[in-house]
């Protein structure tokens, strides 16, 4: 049988599933409700659907299992970073996009959380955090900021996503020879010697990038050697899973409440740990 079409789909979770749960699940996107083709397909033409209004309104008033501590598991390593949601407004008005903040424990699952950085505090802080703790992130100062307030600065070793540091690198230009030598600086840590294959070069570019350099020092690490003892040297945990958070917020042509968001955010995070099925 063909695979059904999303509104088929929809119609006949709450016939699959229990009430609560087929709602939760109404929420997918459509790459993954597909998936739930042949348990749905059997009920197509014998049962009753709930209608996707009524699905809609158990999700915003379900209580979605927040992301747990575990005292069995330590956490070793995390990382945060941004994403972007837009609001809905009056009509007439433009419609305004604002941040959300998610960090993913690399053992345990991802939280995200509007507007509430004191809430994404007190989530990482009731983990059990291991000595030294792997903080991931890129140079944004709203990630260091939140870092700073977690554990004791000497429990922490910060680190600057090599991705978005190497980025940052080829927007200066230049040879690809000299991008090779500060790469390979970069690559173990060295940031003097990274620095010093600039002298003489004094583009608007290159002092931004040394001034970006100087600012992070204490963060760009030796990443060769991290690697190799199977330590993360980027942020790609939490940058993937906002990605796919954003396959439901950004879904065309969605605008959202501010009220909504933080639902829509727990069940998107409930998801992706696993906690729906």
């Amino acid at each position: 049988m063909k695979p059904l079409y999303r509104k088929t789909l929809l119609r006949f979770l709450p016939i699959v599933f229990n009430l609560e749960r087929a709602n939760q699940l109404s929420l997918l996107p459509d790459k993954d409700l597909a998936d739930l083709c042949p348990l749905i397909e059997p009920y197509q033409v014998t049962k009753n659907p709930v209608s996707h209004s009524t699905q809609q309104r158990l999700v915003h008033r379900y209580a979605f299992e927040e992301l747990p501590s575990n005292p069995e598991v330590e956490v070793e390593e995390m990382s945060i970073d941004g994403g972007k949601v837009r609001l809905r407004t009056a009509k007439g008005k433009a419609l305004i996009w604002r941040d959300y903040k998610a960090v993913s424990f690399h053992q345990l699952g991802v939280a995200a959380f509007f507007q509430d950085n004191s809430a994404l505090l007190d989530l990482v802080n009731s983990q059990v955090l291991a000595e030294p703790l792997i903080c991931l992130g890129d140079g944004h100062d709203g990630i260091w900021n939140l870092f700073g307030q977690i554990g004791e600065k000497q429990e922490r070793i910060e680190i600057l996503d090599w991705y978005h540091l190497i980025e940052n690198l080829y927007k200066v230009g230049g040879s690809f020879q000299r991008i090779d030598e500060v790469k390979c600086f970069l690559w173990k840590g060295e940031v003097d010697a990274a620095i010093s294959c600039f002298e003489g070069w004094s583009e608007p570019q290159v002092e931004n990038f040394i001034i970006y350099l100087n600012k992070h020092k204490h963060r760009i690490v030796n990443y060769g050697y991290l690697q190799a003892e199977g330590i993360s040297i980027g942020s790609g945990s939490v940058e993937s899973k906002i990605k796919q958070i954003a396959h439901r917020l950004k879904i065309t042509g969605a605008s959202w409440e501010s009220g909504n968001v933080p639902q829509v955010l727990r069940h998107r995070c409930a998801y992706l740990n696993g906690c729906l099925f």
